[in-house]
Protein backbone atom coordinates (compact mmCIF):
# COMPACT_ATOMS: atom_id res chain seq x y z
CA UNK A 1 0.00 0.00 0.00
CA UNK A 2 1.17 3.47 -0.93
CA UNK A 3 0.88 6.44 0.96
CA UNK A 4 1.24 10.04 0.94
CA UNK A 5 1.68 11.95 4.33
CA UNK A 6 2.19 15.67 5.43
CA UNK A 7 4.72 16.49 8.04
CA UNK A 8 3.52 19.35 9.72
CA UNK A 9 4.90 21.34 12.70
CA UNK A 10 4.03 19.15 15.28
CA UNK A 11 6.31 16.84 12.90
CA UNK A 12 9.72 18.76 13.46
CA UNK A 13 12.27 16.59 15.36
CA UNK A 14 10.59 13.69 14.96
CA UNK A 15 12.08 10.35 13.79
CA UNK A 16 10.86 9.12 10.73
CA UNK A 17 10.74 5.82 11.43
CA UNK A 18 8.47 6.98 14.14
CA UNK A 19 6.91 9.43 12.18
CA UNK A 20 5.67 6.36 9.74
CA UNK A 21 4.46 4.09 12.69
CA UNK A 22 2.46 6.80 13.75
CA UNK A 23 1.21 7.79 10.88
CA UNK A 24 -0.28 4.73 9.42
CA UNK A 25 -2.16 2.48 10.79
CA UNK A 26 -1.18 -0.73 12.47
CA UNK A 27 2.37 -0.24 11.26
CA UNK A 28 5.05 -0.94 14.14
CA UNK A 29 8.30 1.37 14.49
CA UNK A 30 9.89 -2.04 13.03
CA UNK A 31 8.05 -2.76 10.09
CA UNK A 32 8.63 0.91 9.21
CA UNK A 33 12.48 0.96 10.00
CA UNK A 34 12.70 -2.27 7.70
CA UNK A 35 10.57 -0.18 4.79
CA UNK A 36 12.74 2.46 4.86
CA UNK A 37 16.11 0.84 4.45
CA UNK A 38 14.86 -1.10 1.66
CA UNK A 39 14.37 1.97 -0.07
CA UNK A 40 10.30 2.39 0.16
CA UNK A 41 10.30 6.06 1.48
CA UNK A 42 10.79 9.31 0.36
CA UNK A 43 10.61 12.93 1.28
CA UNK A 44 10.57 15.90 -1.03
CA UNK A 45 10.99 13.16 -3.53
CA UNK A 46 14.34 12.14 -2.30
CA UNK A 47 15.07 8.51 -0.93
CA UNK A 48 15.54 8.08 2.23
CA UNK A 49 17.20 5.23 3.86
CA UNK A 50 17.96 6.34 7.66
CA UNK A 51 15.55 5.22 9.45
CA UNK A 52 16.87 7.87 12.37
CA UNK A 53 15.89 10.90 9.34
CA UNK A 54 14.78 13.44 11.50
CA UNK A 55 12.06 15.36 9.83
CA UNK A 56 11.69 18.86 9.86
CA UNK A 57 8.13 19.74 9.50
CA UNK A 58 7.17 20.60 6.54
CA UNK A 59 7.85 17.76 4.05
CA UNK A 60 5.95 15.45 1.81
CA UNK A 61 6.91 11.85 3.11
CA UNK A 62 5.91 8.72 0.15
CA UNK A 63 5.92 5.36 2.05
CA UNK A 64 5.38 2.00 -0.49
CA UNK A 65 4.97 0.24 2.53
CA UNK A 66 3.61 -2.68 0.38
CA UNK A 67 0.19 -4.85 0.16
CA UNK A 68 -1.71 -6.48 3.34
CA UNK A 69 -1.70 -9.63 2.27
CA UNK A 70 -5.05 -11.21 1.95
CA UNK A 71 -6.77 -7.80 1.96
CA UNK A 72 -8.60 -5.76 -0.84
CA UNK A 73 -11.31 -3.37 -0.87
CA UNK A 74 -14.19 -4.06 -3.19
CA UNK A 75 -17.61 -2.89 -4.37
CA UNK A 76 -20.37 -3.75 -1.85
CA UNK A 77 -24.12 -2.22 -2.03
CA UNK A 78 -24.17 -0.82 1.19
CA UNK A 79 -26.73 2.64 1.91
CA UNK A 80 -24.18 5.22 2.27
CA UNK A 81 -25.37 8.89 2.82
CA UNK A 82 -24.42 11.56 -0.09
CA UNK A 83 -24.86 15.19 1.35
CA UNK A 84 -22.94 16.61 -1.64
CA UNK A 85 -21.05 15.43 -5.00
CA UNK A 86 -19.28 16.67 -7.35
CA UNK A 87 -16.21 16.06 -10.03
CA UNK A 88 -13.66 16.71 -7.33
CA UNK A 89 -15.21 15.46 -3.84
CA UNK A 90 -18.24 14.29 -1.83
CA UNK A 91 -18.84 14.83 1.33
CA UNK A 92 -20.15 11.78 3.61
CA UNK A 93 -22.26 11.55 6.65
CA UNK A 94 -20.85 8.54 8.43
CA UNK A 95 -23.44 6.27 10.33
CA UNK A 96 -22.02 4.40 13.52
CA UNK A 97 -20.90 1.34 13.83
CA UNK A 98 -19.33 1.52 9.89
CA UNK A 99 -15.56 1.34 9.96
CA UNK A 100 -14.01 3.64 7.70
CA UNK A 101 -11.32 1.82 5.62
CA UNK A 102 -10.95 -2.33 5.43
CA UNK A 103 -8.49 -3.72 7.86
CA UNK A 104 -7.49 -7.02 9.23
CA UNK A 105 -10.16 -6.81 11.91
CA UNK A 106 -12.68 -5.75 9.27
CA UNK A 107 -12.06 -6.91 5.96
CA UNK A 108 -15.53 -5.67 4.14
CA UNK A 109 -18.87 -3.63 5.24
CA UNK A 110 -16.50 -0.32 5.75
CA UNK A 111 -17.24 2.74 4.31
CA UNK A 112 -14.64 2.25 1.26
CA UNK A 113 -16.51 -1.12 -0.07
CA UNK A 114 -19.73 1.25 -0.10
CA UNK A 115 -18.12 4.35 -1.83
CA UNK A 116 -16.32 1.67 -4.33
CA UNK A 117 -19.89 0.79 -5.78
CA UNK A 118 -21.90 4.16 -5.52
CA UNK A 119 -18.82 6.41 -6.75
CA UNK A 120 -17.25 5.63 -10.12
CA UNK A 121 -13.84 7.90 -9.16
CA UNK A 122 -11.91 8.40 -5.97
CA UNK A 123 -8.34 9.35 -5.75
CA UNK A 124 -5.40 6.90 -5.41
CA UNK A 125 -3.12 8.17 -3.17
CA UNK A 126 -3.93 6.15 -0.27
CA UNK A 127 -3.34 2.79 -2.37
CA UNK A 128 -6.40 0.08 -2.97
CA UNK A 129 -7.16 -0.35 0.34
CA UNK A 130 -8.69 3.98 1.02
CA UNK A 131 -9.33 4.59 -1.96
CA UNK A 132 -10.88 8.41 -1.70
CA UNK A 133 -10.16 8.65 2.53
CA UNK A 134 -8.40 12.00 3.05
CA UNK A 135 -9.17 11.63 7.11
CA UNK A 136 -10.87 8.98 9.42
CA UNK A 137 -13.70 8.76 11.87
CA UNK A 138 -13.56 6.44 14.33
CA UNK A 139 -16.06 3.15 13.81
CA UNK A 140 -18.33 4.38 16.49
CA UNK A 141 -18.41 8.55 15.86
CA UNK A 142 -20.48 9.59 13.40
CA UNK A 143 -20.69 12.50 11.21
CA UNK A 144 -18.80 14.37 8.21
CA UNK A 145 -16.16 12.78 5.76
CA UNK A 146 -14.92 14.57 3.01
CA UNK A 147 -13.87 12.12 -0.10
CA UNK A 148 -11.40 13.05 -2.55
CA UNK A 149 -12.47 11.85 -6.10
CA UNK A 150 -8.86 12.74 -7.87
CA UNK A 151 -5.34 12.59 -6.45
CA UNK A 152 -4.86 16.72 -7.01
CA UNK A 153 -8.28 17.30 -5.13
CA UNK A 154 -7.05 14.42 -1.99
CA UNK A 155 -3.49 16.91 -1.81
CA UNK A 156 -5.37 19.87 -1.68
CA UNK A 157 -7.57 18.88 1.01
CA UNK A 158 -5.31 16.78 3.08
CA UNK A 159 -3.21 19.80 2.99
CA UNK A 160 -5.74 21.96 4.23
CA UNK A 161 -6.35 19.61 7.23
CA UNK A 162 -2.37 19.10 8.12
CA UNK A 163 -2.13 23.41 7.99
CA UNK A 164 -5.61 23.60 9.88
CA UNK A 165 -7.55 25.78 7.15
CA UNK A 166 -9.89 23.47 7.34
CA UNK A 167 -12.34 23.16 10.25
CA UNK A 168 -13.78 20.21 11.82
CA UNK A 169 -16.13 20.26 14.68
CA UNK A 170 -18.06 17.74 16.60
CA UNK A 171 -21.14 17.55 19.34
CA UNK A 172 -20.46 14.96 22.41
CA UNK A 173 -22.87 14.39 25.85
CA UNK A 174 -19.91 13.69 27.91
CA UNK A 175 -20.06 12.13 31.80
CA UNK A 176 -20.37 14.83 34.43
CA UNK A 177 -20.42 18.56 34.65
CA UNK A 178 -17.58 19.93 32.89
CA UNK A 179 -16.94 23.25 35.22
CA UNK A 180 -15.89 26.40 32.66
CA UNK A 181 -17.95 27.41 29.57
CA UNK A 182 -14.98 26.77 27.50
CA UNK A 183 -11.19 26.07 27.01
CA UNK A 184 -8.57 24.52 25.24
CA UNK A 185 -6.80 21.48 26.04
CA UNK A 186 -3.41 21.28 25.14
CA UNK A 187 -1.54 17.56 25.66
CA UNK A 188 0.36 15.36 23.49
CA UNK A 189 -1.31 11.84 22.74
CA UNK A 190 0.33 8.76 21.73
CA UNK A 191 -0.32 5.16 21.57
CA UNK A 192 -0.92 3.67 25.43
CA UNK A 193 2.34 2.06 27.18
CA UNK A 194 0.00 -0.59 28.19
CA UNK A 195 -2.62 -1.27 25.75
CA UNK A 196 -1.44 -0.78 21.96
CA UNK A 197 -4.98 -0.12 20.78
CA UNK A 198 -5.49 2.70 22.93
CA UNK A 199 -4.19 6.14 22.95
CA UNK A 200 -3.70 8.17 25.86
CA UNK A 201 -1.84 11.65 27.22
CA UNK A 202 1.64 11.27 26.93
CA UNK A 203 4.96 14.15 27.53
CA UNK A 204 6.18 12.54 25.09
CA UNK A 205 3.75 11.88 22.87
CA UNK A 206 2.65 14.16 19.57
CA UNK A 207 1.06 17.58 19.89
CA UNK A 208 -2.54 17.58 20.31
CA UNK A 209 -4.81 20.36 20.78
CA UNK A 210 -8.85 20.17 20.87
CA UNK A 211 -11.04 23.81 22.02
CA UNK A 212 -13.91 22.81 23.69
CA UNK A 213 -17.66 24.87 24.61
CA UNK A 214 -20.74 23.94 26.82
CA UNK A 215 -24.20 24.09 24.50
CA UNK A 216 -26.03 22.51 27.77
CA UNK A 217 -25.92 20.78 31.19
CA UNK A 218 -27.87 18.52 32.41
CA UNK A 219 -25.93 17.96 36.16
CA UNK A 220 -24.68 14.57 35.19
CA UNK A 221 -23.72 15.16 31.77
CA UNK A 222 -22.68 17.81 29.75
CA UNK A 223 -23.80 18.83 26.10
CA UNK A 224 -20.60 20.09 24.63
CA UNK A 225 -18.80 20.90 21.19
CA UNK A 226 -15.26 20.40 20.35
CA UNK A 227 -12.86 21.72 17.42
CA UNK A 228 -10.20 19.79 16.45
CA UNK A 229 -6.80 21.70 15.84
CA UNK A 230 -4.58 18.68 15.17
CA UNK A 231 -6.12 15.63 14.11
CA UNK A 232 -4.76 12.77 16.78
CA UNK A 233 -6.40 9.53 16.63
CA UNK A 234 -9.20 8.99 19.18
CA UNK A 235 -7.97 12.58 20.13
CA UNK A 236 -11.48 13.93 21.60
CA UNK A 237 -12.06 10.79 23.63
CA UNK A 238 -8.98 10.61 24.51
CA UNK A 239 -8.62 14.38 25.77
CA UNK A 240 -12.60 13.87 27.30
CA UNK A 241 -11.17 11.33 29.51
CA UNK A 242 -8.24 13.39 29.96
CA UNK A 243 -10.36 16.04 31.82
CA UNK A 244 -12.30 13.38 33.87
CA UNK A 245 -15.50 13.97 31.47
CA UNK A 246 -15.32 10.37 29.30
CA UNK A 247 -17.43 10.69 26.37
CA UNK A 248 -20.87 8.77 27.09
CA UNK A 249 -21.03 5.41 26.07
CA UNK A 250 -17.44 5.51 25.47
CA UNK A 251 -16.72 2.14 26.69
CA UNK A 252 -12.76 1.81 25.36
CA UNK A 253 -12.24 5.32 27.56
CA UNK A 254 -14.44 5.07 30.70
CA UNK A 255 -17.45 6.62 29.75
CA UNK A 256 -21.19 5.65 31.47
CA UNK A 257 -23.63 3.69 29.48
CA UNK A 258 -26.33 4.60 31.53
CA UNK A 259 -28.82 4.64 28.02
CA UNK A 260 -27.77 1.34 26.58
CA UNK A 261 -25.71 3.05 23.60
CA UNK A 262 -23.68 0.52 20.85
CA UNK A 263 -21.03 3.50 20.89
CA UNK A 264 -20.09 6.74 22.10
CA UNK A 265 -22.05 9.75 21.41
CA UNK A 266 -19.80 12.15 19.42
CA UNK A 267 -20.84 13.29 16.32
CA UNK A 268 -18.92 15.15 13.44
CA UNK A 269 -21.61 17.59 12.72
CA UNK A 270 -19.95 20.92 10.75
CA UNK A 271 -17.14 20.28 8.48
CA UNK A 272 -15.38 23.77 6.79
CA UNK A 273 -13.16 23.71 3.65
CA UNK A 274 -11.97 25.39 0.78
CA UNK A 275 -12.95 23.88 -2.83
CA UNK A 276 -9.72 21.96 -4.49
CA UNK A 277 -10.71 23.81 -7.83
CA UNK A 278 -13.28 26.57 -7.52
CA UNK A 279 -10.97 28.33 -3.95
CA UNK A 280 -15.20 28.53 -2.63
CA UNK A 281 -15.08 28.12 1.42
CA UNK A 282 -17.46 25.10 1.67
CA UNK A 283 -19.45 24.40 4.89
CA UNK A 284 -21.52 21.28 5.45
CA UNK A 285 -23.25 20.95 8.45
CA UNK A 286 -25.51 17.13 9.75
CA UNK A 287 -27.98 16.65 11.93
CA UNK A 288 -27.74 14.26 15.04
CA UNK A 289 -28.69 10.87 14.61
CA UNK A 290 -31.81 9.48 16.15
CA UNK A 291 -30.35 7.55 18.99
CA UNK A 292 -28.81 10.94 20.21
CA UNK A 293 -31.61 13.08 20.37
CA UNK A 294 -33.34 10.34 21.78
CA UNK A 295 -31.24 10.64 24.46
CA UNK A 296 -31.07 14.40 24.80
CA UNK A 297 -34.88 13.87 24.90
CA UNK A 298 -34.55 11.54 27.86
CA UNK A 299 -32.36 14.56 29.54
CA UNK A 300 -35.27 17.10 28.74
CA UNK A 301 -33.14 18.76 26.78
CA UNK A 302 -34.10 22.41 25.03
CA UNK A 303 -34.29 20.78 21.31
CA UNK A 304 -34.46 24.58 20.22
CA UNK A 305 -30.60 24.80 20.10
CA UNK A 306 -30.12 22.25 18.59
CA UNK A 307 -31.19 23.91 15.66
CA UNK A 308 -28.57 26.56 15.83
CA UNK A 309 -25.35 24.62 15.99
Amino acid sequence: MKYTLIADAADSGRRLDIFLSDKIEDLSRSRAKTIIEKGGVTVDGNSVIKASFVLKGTETVEADAGEPINLEAFPQDIPVHIIYQDTDLAVIDKKQGMVTHPATGSPSGTLVNALLFHIKDLSTINGVIRPGIVHRLDKDTSGLLVIAKNDAAHNSLARQISEKSAKRYYIALVDGNIKEESGIIEKPIDRSKTDRKKMAVREDGRVAKTSYRVLERFGSYTLTEFELYTGRTHQIRVHAAYLHHPVTGDRVYGGSNKFGLNGQLLHAYKLEFTHPSTSERLVFRADLPDYFKNVLKKLNSNIKLLQSF
